[in-house]
């Protein structure tokens, strides 16, 4: 089984192969199977995160071939996540970075169990996908509640500092998505706190492990002491590896595009004669640090984009040395002080603005779905 998930979690650079996984996609398996380990799960997350292709794009491509809808919202719901968390983001702004609606209570330290750092929490599927983690930039979404449950529920570990370390080495790290989905485990973003026992565990990983610390009830969860392996926390230091400043060739005749980590669309104004730069900003990723994976992954999906051109610096310092002249940028809420045009993103749904839940959202945008039925599955 193992073998199999790991094959999956390889990310091609290439849009060709990006798109033929679009093309691929079984929406209708994914609404059954998607809390397996092994469920048809699209593998899309780090290229909609990296902004390569959008939400929109990915469902209209599954208009196109015609599936029933109502056996699709599920995948439309979790395209619809990746929305609302961006319209959070916007909306709350650095807001986000803190406890959005309750404080998470109890905790016990600022920093990190040691344990799930180092894959040595007891629980086997916790801690072998823990090991693949570090090599394929990758996590199952349910391993990722389960990591955030013991962190934050189990461990008594605020979630902000585990929430980083999981973002520095994801390949689909979305801040938004990533907070808030901590935020939501931790209960400091939703009314109750998520706990999975060992028998959950077990049933959607195919293990069976026994007589661990979740090995309980749920009844249990309330009362249980913070077990002796989760103790010893640490303070979390990343830092981000970032290539090396090199200069640019400017037509100043032509308009400057400023790509970005959100941003590394291959057809944005594709065709129009550009400046085209991948803008690096060492600020961001002191705020928000990622690994060399990420960071290398990052330059080789740039390589879709025609001409483009990397520059590490602060945004101030590219167009003060440059004199550049019309810039544009697509909208995003770490983008607020570029100067230039902001162009709108790409969104499934014309819904906007902050809603306190997902399915508060959710329920506006299921008025705009496009429904079909013509295709038998």
């Amino acid at each position: 089984m193992n073998v199999e998930i790991n094959r999956k979690a390889n990310f091609p650079t290439d849009i060709d192969a990006i798109l033929d996984r679009v093309a691929k996609i079984d929406p209708v398996a994914y609404g059954s199977t998607r809390n397996y380990v092994d469920g048809a799960v699209s593998y899309l997350s780090p290229y909609i995160s990296r902004g390569v292709i959008s939400t929109k794009f990915i469902y209209f491509e599954l208009l196109k071939r015609r599936f029933p809808t109502g056996r699709i919202l599920k995948f439309i719901q979790e395209l619809a996540w990746r929305d609302y968390s961006q319209q959070v983001w916007i909306s709350k702004g650095d807001a986000i970075n803190q406890d959005l609606k309750h404080t998470q209570e109890p905790v016990v330290t600022n920093g990190m169990s040691k344990a799930i750092r180092t894959s040595e929490t007891g629980i086997e599927v916790i801690d072998n996908a823990i090991q693949q983690f570090y090599k394929t930039g990758y996590l199952h979404n349910h391993i990722r509640m389960y990591i955030a449950s013991i962190a934050c529920n189990i461990g008594h570990n605020h979630w902000k500092a585990p929430a980083k370390w999981m973002y520095y080495h994801l390949l689909d790290a979305d801040w938004a998505s990533n907070a808030l989905s901590w935020q939501w485990v931790a209960g400091a973003n939703s009314n109750k706190k998520y706990y999975a026992n060992q028998e959950n565990i077990n049933n959607f990983c195919y293990s069976d492990q026994r007589d661990t610390f979740l090995d309980i009830s749920y009844d249990d969860f309330e009362g249980l002491a913070i077990p002796e392996i989760l103790i010893p926390s640490e303070e979390i230091n990343l830092k981000t590896p970032l290539p090396e400043k090199t200069d640019l060739l400017i037509n100043s005749d032509h308009r400057t595009l400023i790509y970005n980590f959100y941003n590394l669309d291959p057809y944005w104004e594709k065709g129009r004669s550009a400046n085209r730069i991948l803008l690096l900003e060492p600020s961001h990723f002191e705020k928000y640090p990622v690994s060399q994976k990420t960071i290398d992954f990052t330059v080789e999906l740039s390589k879709n984009i025609d001409n483009i051109q990397i520059y590490v610096g602060e945004f101030s310092e590219l167009n003060a040395y440059y004199n550049l002249g019309s810039i544009y940028y697509k909208e995003h809420p770490l983008n607020g002080h570029y100067q230039g045009t902001d162009v709108q993103r790409d969104w499934m749904f014309s819904i906007r603005g902050y809603f306190p839940s997902f399915f508060a959202y959710w329920k506006k945008c299921k008025k705009e779905i496009i429904f079909t039925e013509n295709k038998s599955v």
